[in-house]
């Protein structure tokens, strides 16, 4: 095997791959997204980077990632392969006192929003840098951190390096990060090059349908008629454009709606709390779609209780759900959960989105006498702290856990090589998402992904979105390269972009 030589980074470490070499000679010659699938090295790539900036001595590097479990991980790679003793790690777990301290580094990975709050503290200044990586870059849209901190470094001699497993499907939102970071550049391999192909490892993707059991068909149609009441109101009100009965339709109106037609404010927040709370149901199950209703109450708002208190068919179905949930019935996909977990060897990475079907799974799980553990983001009073996150992934590395059960705090860049199994509990209408889940499989040797699908729910919905998302993503690289190349795009080339 061919190791990288090159100064900073440690000798007979890091395997010498061609495509990781041309990737990271694009990234060095101008500012750069690297779009690679998972499992292929984009860490890797960045160490290249971020090495030869560090030969060039012109400033530090800065390495962003967006949770601190892969800020974490960027960290401990770095330290093992590089030859630099001062490589630091930043978050907002860390003091102002000692944070001073650390962004003196050489070498820093950083959380996002911490990076943003002591650039405009004055702790840190972007004179420092010569290069920057944003980490899982498709989030450089909107408000996010990455955007505030790369406006930041406009006007500067400072490199720009993003990275990615995947593109967004639409062309708005690429537009934009290539804007944002002022990218000349999206350099791109994908599972058919010929250059990454004795690297790949296949995954297969199997669908598993399952049936809603009669008492939960029976609370869906009354939530469905609950709903088309909504509908009907809105309609009666002007809203004539409301064919497809979808939350994204309620939520694009909504501007509309408080701007020139008061009288539709409660109907509209009835009707996207009732599309919440239905594919929660249908998803997730009994305990989830109950514990939403429990907090959406407590939460008040319009329509609150004309919804929970005066709406037959909604009372009906939350009664109907209490008693279900005497009687232990949850969802068909936990059963055929338990039935997998039979016959799956090895370790195994279970995904959902709510927290609330985590700890019904985990639940379960501890019930068959499986060990297991949560991981989940730090945000409220449940919620998991850096170290607790960091300990968890680590345990389940080293095999103290078989199953994980994760929200998306572990979709991104979550790094277990032995972890051939992973399972959808619930289906996303993301291309990014369910490519950043499926990496988490065949990153070592051949994978296996199940997508759980409850059938007549929205987990079918979601499937065609994501598909049709996923054929998007798939020719987004080649249209950017061809927007950039033919000057189509906003978008600065080179150094130029920052003087």
């Amino acid at each position: 095997m061919k190791y990288v030589n090159k100064k900073y980074i440690k000798s007979n470490v890091v395997e010498d791959r061609m495509y990781q070499r041309i990737l990271a000679d694009d990234a060095i010659a101008e500012n750069c997204i690297i779009v690679l699938p998972t499992g292929l090295g984009k860490t890797a790539v960045a160490l290249r980077v971020i090495a030869e900036y560090m030969v060039r001595g012109t400033g530090a590097a800065l390495f962003l990632a967006p949770t601190k479990v892969l800020a974490a991980q960027h960290y401990e790679f770095l330290k093992s392969n590089m030859t630099i003793e001062d490589i630091t790690l930043i978050t907002g777990a860390d003091i102002l006192t000692k944070r001073k301290k650390l962004w003196m580094a050489s070498v820093i990975c950083a959380t996002p929003e911490t990076a943003r709050n002591d650039f405009v503290r004055n702790i840190v200044h972007p004179n420092q840098f010569s290069v920057v990586v944003f980490d899982e870059v498709h989030r450089a849209v909107g408000d996010y951190a990455y955007t505030a901190i790369a406006q930041r470094l406009v006007g500067r001699d400072i490199r720009i390096l993003g990275m990615t497993a995947t593109l967004p499907s639409e062309i708005e939102k690429t537009t934009e990060i290539l804007t944002q970071l002022h990218i000349s550049k999206v350099s791109e391999r994908t599972d058919t090059s010929e250059d990454v192909a004795p690297y790949i490892h296949d995954t297969k993707t199997e669908w598993m349908e399952v049936d809603l059991p009669p008492e939960m068909i029976r609370m869906q149609k009354d939530m469905k008629q609950a709903l088309k009441s909504r509908y009907d109101i809105l309609k009666s009100h002007g809203f004539q454009d409301l064919r497809s009965q979808s939350l994204s339709t309620l939520l694009r109106i909504r501007p509309q709606v408080f701007a020139n037609s008061r009288r539709s404010i409660q109907p509209l927040f009835e009707a996207i709390r009732i599309h919440y709370a239905l594919n929660i149901l249908e998803s997730h199950g009994i305990t989830p779609f109950l514990k939403f209703c429990e907090r959406s109450r407590k939460k008040g708002g319009p329509g609150t209780l004309a919804l929970f208190e005066r709406d037959i068919l909604f009372s009906r179905t939350i009664k109907a759900a209490e008693n279900a949930q005497k009687r232990g019935l949850e969802h068909t996909k936990l059963d055929k959960l338990v039935q997998l977990l039979d016959q799956i060897p090895g370790k195994i990475l279970i995904f959902t989105s709510y927290r609330d079907s985590v700890d019904v799974i985990h639940e379960k799980l501890t019930k068959m006498g499986i060990a297991s553990a949560i991981l989940i983001g730090q945000a409220g009073k449940r919620g998991l702290k850096q170290k607790k996150q960091i300990e968890t992934v680590r345990r389940f590395r080293d095999g103290q856990y078989r199953v994980l059960v994760s929200t998306r705090v572990g979709e991104e860049g979550l790094d277990i090589a032995e972890v051939n199994h992973v399972i959808f509990y619930d289906n996303v209408p993301s291309s990014i998402r369910y490519v950043q889940r499926k990496g988490r499989t065949g990153r070592k040797n051949a994978g296996r992904l199940i997508i759980l699908m409850a059938k007549g729910t929205i987990d079918q919905t979601y499937y065609w979105i994501g598909k049709h998302k996923m054929k998007s993503a798939g020719t987004m690289g080649k249209k950017l390269s061809r927007m950039l190349k033919d000057g189509s795009l906003p978008v600065q080339t080179g150094l130029d972009a920052f003087n």
